[in-house]
């Protein structure tokens, strides 16, 4: 097993003091007509090179699709289409669970539903915003097992069929995949007890050319930040530590933030801190570093690695929660060996902001922000990069 390590003590960089006093950039809403939207995957569905949102709405209990409606209109509500009504959604992304060439959803519910669904798409391109054309299918092994939050299309390597890894989180807090067999049926394999999952991400941890799973465990005797080598023996699948485990840890990313040609993986936390986890040497070896967040911000959510405003450098993308009247999405970049934070938000609206994608929706070339917030119901919304 090859060797992990993370230093003992984390080392803390400079305080960021108060954000600058920049304007907020602009905000357009794809959709604000349920509540408590929950989290946005995108994908291209449709093939005319842009992408196309998922998402569930928690309180609203419905699953909605949004296809772009071309850069001329982006600024405006996009087209959508509501593909099932569940429980309590926390997670909802797209996946061709049938094979026939459509993109269909993969909904992932806690509460009282406990289960993950399957909203099968119509297989005719034109009634693909019809809501009458869709069909929601339980996956009958996840029915009242757990309380469900993410799931991940999952293909280990070309040619092998498709499965669902899917996290949950306690009573029986799991991670494990779902796959399909010959009949259609779908068989659940656990590979690790969990707390609390919140991000499921693919990365080849140890080079060998295929890829593990990365994950946030946000609770319990097990939270921290692991990966799980599939690739290999399926039998042997202990989960590897690379460090947080003193956190409570939310979404991460990965990506080369020092820009030294090793990706790191960099994580927020329910706190006032980020996690980034330099990578040392080839063989996944972390240093464990502490970023502060700036002040009057809410708690740390999702943190996104980008290039934010075009001069080369690696910035940093954070979404909070518990962000009434302070700043629940912001940027932050490198001046003079120091993290600087400036406004994406501002203070005015919004409280519980949810993971982040960053997109160039608008076509100008730099990458805007997509988001949901959940509380001020501001719904699926996107800011405007104004560097260009």
């Amino acid at each position: 097993m090859l060797a992990l390590r993370c230093t003992a003590v984390a080392i803390v960089l400079s305080l960021l003091g108060t954000l600058s006093a920049a304007e907020p950039w602009q905000r357009h809403t794809i959709d604000n007509t349920s509540r408590g939207a929950d989290g946005v995957r995108p994908l291209d569905v449709n093939g005319d090179g842009l992408p196309d949102l998922c998402t569930g709405w928690e309180e609203g209990g419905v699953i909605r699709v949004y296809l772009h409606p071309g850069q001329a209109k982006v600024k405006q509500p996009w087209p959508a289409v509501t593909v099932g009504k569940v429980k309590s959604p926390e997670d909802a992304v797209f996946m061709d669970v049938n094979g026939d060439g459509a993109f269909d959803v993969v909904s992932s519910c806690e509460g009282r539903q406990q289960t993950i669904f399957v909203h099968f798409a119509p297989s005719k391109p034109e009634d693909y915003l019809t809501p009458t054309a869709w069909k929601t299918e339980p996956i009958a092994t996840s029915e009242k097992q757990t309380r469900w939050m993410f799931a991940l299309p999952w293909q280990g390597e070309p040619g092998k069929t498709l499965e669902l890894i899917a996290g949950s989180k306690a009573p029986n807090g799991a991670v494990g995949r779902f796959s399909r067999d010959d009949a259609g049926a779908w068989n659940w394999q656990k590979l690790t007890d969990a707390g609390w999952i919140m991000s499921l991400v693919p990365e080849d941890m140890n080079r060998d050319g295929h890829a593990d799973l990365l994950y946030s465990d946000r609770k319990g005797k097990r939270r921290g930040v692991y990966w799980i080598d599939l690739a290999s023996d399926p039998r042997s699948t202990a989960p590897k530590l690379i460090g947080g485990a003193a956190h409570e840890v939310l979404f991460l990313d990965v990506a080369d933030l020092d820009q030294d040609e090793q990706r790191d993986v960099v994580c927020a936390t329910y706190g006032d801190t980020l996690l980034w986890f330099r990578r040392k040497e080839a063989a996944p070896v972390f240093e464990q570093i502490e970023i502060p967040m700036p002040a009057n911000t809410g708690t740390g959510k999702s943190v996104r690695v980008v290039d934010v405003n075009l001069d080369g450098q690696n910035d940093l993308v954070i979404s909070c929660g518990n962000a009434g009247k302070k700043h629940g999405v912001m940027w932050m970049h490198k001046r003079e060996g120091e993290w600087v934070a400036q406004p994406i938000s501002g203070l005015e609206e919004g409280i519980k902001f949810d993971l982040l994608q960053l997109i160039d929706l608008d076509g100008d070339g730099d990458l805007d922000v997509l988001t949901c917030e959940e509380r001020d119901n501001l719904g699926v919304i996107w800011y405007e990069n104004p560097t260009r």
